[in-house]
């Protein structure tokens, strides 16, 4: 079984990465008369992949029945209300599908997410469980990992304090690829490598939605990143060690009030460059 993360960042996009055991990421899209493409949806699942593949197919056959009645003729995504009925209609398909294996003696194990972005520019991640029910995390927490290690992964997002804002100045990738090696290193199960990775995002000088894979020069890059804020948390935690309690309490000021500094400085170098 993979492990699967998507994060929302910031106001416009979802991210969603997983481990290198085995494809679990499918981007929904599909193509307009002139060749140009409307990015839909990415959905996610880990579990039994039989059943995966055939939720995978569920999914996008709403993302399709959509697209012939109103995106091929309007050549635009979904806005919010209708996405959510898209939502409804691949939930509402997935519990009678999940039923029927029930009352045959098969158990449904599989969890699965949508993530997308909607015409108006609002991002949204929903995930379903083993009945098929559809719960948003978009909002609240911002985040959502299936599959083996993902009880460990929120517990480092928690730690963390991960939200959507804060991802603002966050690089998702690197941060999935922290908790998946970290992840990795005490179940065998999880890959340390890379399976998959897309993010959808709205350009909104395009008005248009667009998903995009990160390359595999820019994974290793990021993957070194990743390897830095291990060795930075553990000499952080030396340091405050060092310190003793009322060190660590001076030392904490300052480290916040430096922090708030380059955050501040970071904010009028952007708002100039716009």
């Amino acid at each position: 079984m993979s492990l699967v993360i998507a994060l929302v960042c910031g106001l416009d996009s979802v991210f969603v990465y997983s481990d290198g055991r085995r494809r679990s990421i499918k981007p929904i899209y599909f193509t307009l008369p002139d060749g140009d493409e409307l990015n839909l949806a990415i959905t996610g699942g880990v579990g039994d992949s039989i059943l995966v593949k055939q939720s995978f197919k569920v999914i996008e056959s709403m993302f399709k029945t959509w697209f012939k009645s109103v995106g091929l003729k309007e050549r635009r995504n979904p806005y919010s209300e209708e996405f959510e009925d898209i939502i409804s209609g691949i939930e509402s398909q997935l519990i009678a599908r999940y039923k029927e294996l029930r009352e045959d003696g098969v158990e449904s194990d599989v969890s699965l997410l949508v993530a997308s972005v909607t015409n108006d520019g609002i991002p949204k991640l929903y995930v379903f469980d083993n009945r098929g029910l559809a719960e948003p995390v978009h909002e609240n927490p911002g985040y959502a990992l299936l599959g083996r290690g993902a009880t460990a992964g929120n517990l480092i997002l928690r730690l963390l304090d991960y939200n959507p804002i804060k991802a603002l100045r966050w690089s998702p990738v690197v941060l999935a690829t922290f908790i998946i090696d970290m992840i990795s290193e005490v179940d065998p199960a999880v890959s340390q490598f890379l399976g998959q990775s897309c993010l959808i995002t709205y350009y909104k000088s395009e008005g248009r939605v667009v998903i995009g894979a990160l390359s595999e020069e820019g994974y290793k890059m990021e993957k070194e990143k990743a390897q830095r804020r291990r060795e930075w948390i553990k000499l952080l935690w030396d340091l405050l060690e060092i310190f003793g309690d009322k060190g660590e309490k001076k030392f904490e000021r300052k480290l916040k009030r430096v922090v708030k500094q380059i955050a501040s400085s970071d904010s009028e170098d952007s708002s100039q460059g716009s």
